[in-house]
């Protein structure tokens, strides 16, 4: 894989809920094609190590990393205004989707944005979305223009009362395959639930990254191949994994 660091003109950088930004940067697709599920590591000035940031979106010649602040160096991000931010994208492994195959699209909290990139590469996607209470749902117009679309909350405040799970399982029927994005706990349910009714899952892992090429050893995590566990990298060997491979 080729890794290009770029400077992209910052075109905005704006919160969308408490704490979540939405940043955009103007992008050639041509230059390097973005994969459904990939990220980008943006650089952070005054800070060694990047941020990984999944893509929420790639079209229209626009990059945008929807993000949350949690810690210094993301409320350093949030505070960026005109200029170039300097990147290194697209990273890692995708979701991979096929024509004439119907995927139930799932995010849950800040795991929702890069499943509308995603939603957009598939023909006619059921996607549900799961958040805390209403203060913190996301993007919800920009999927309805791409497919179905569905919310619940823990607390009932916006949507359906209850977790992604209920939703899935009371449409499984319905689709053919899942990709998921969110904490470990939601995807580790959702892959129980795929299981139980044989449909193929894929899950994109999120992990704390250093290097974000697969050089160092900080974003291990431990699959299943050949009937064997071994340590792969989220940065290289994912994001996205299938998730019968996973061992959560």
């Amino acid at each position: 894989m080729k890794y290009d660091v770029r400077q992209l003109p910052l075109l905005s950088n704006e919160e969308i809920a408490p704490g979540i930004f939405d940043m955009r940067l103007e992008y050639r697709q041509d230059d390097l094609p973005v994969a459904c599920g990939q990220f980008a590591h943006v650089y952070v000035p005054g800070k060694s190590l990047r941020r990984p940031i999944s893509v929420c979106d790639a079209r229209g010649g626009v990059l945008r990393l929807v993000y949350q602040v949690k810690g210094e160096g993301t409320k350093i991000m949030s505070r960026m205004q005109g200029g170039t931010v300097d990147v290194l994208a697209p990273l890692g492994n995708g979701f991979s989707v096929t024509a004439g195959r119907r995927y139930c699209l799932i995010g849950g909290g800040i795991g929702v944005p890069p499943m509308l990139y995603t939603a957009s590469q598939c023909e006619n996607p059921l996607i549900i979305t799961g958040f805390r209470s209403e203060s913190a749902v996301i993007l919800q117009d920009d999927f309805k223009a791409l497919g179905e679309t569905l919310l619940c909350t823990d607390d009932g405040s916006a949507g359906e009362k209850g977790f992604v799970t209920d939703l899935l399982r009371a449409h499984i029927n319905e689709i053919d395959e899942v990709c998921a994005c969110g904490p470990t706990p939601m995807l580790k349910a959702v892959a129980a639930v795929c299981a139980e009714y044989g449909k193929p899952c894929q899950v994109s892992l999120e992990e704390r990254m250093g290097c974000g090429v697969g050089a160092c050893l900080v974003c291990a995590v431990k699959v299943r191949q050949n009937g064997e566990e071994v340590m792969q990298h989220v940065c290289k060997n994912g994001p996205v994994f299938n998730a019968e491979e996973v061992v959560f």
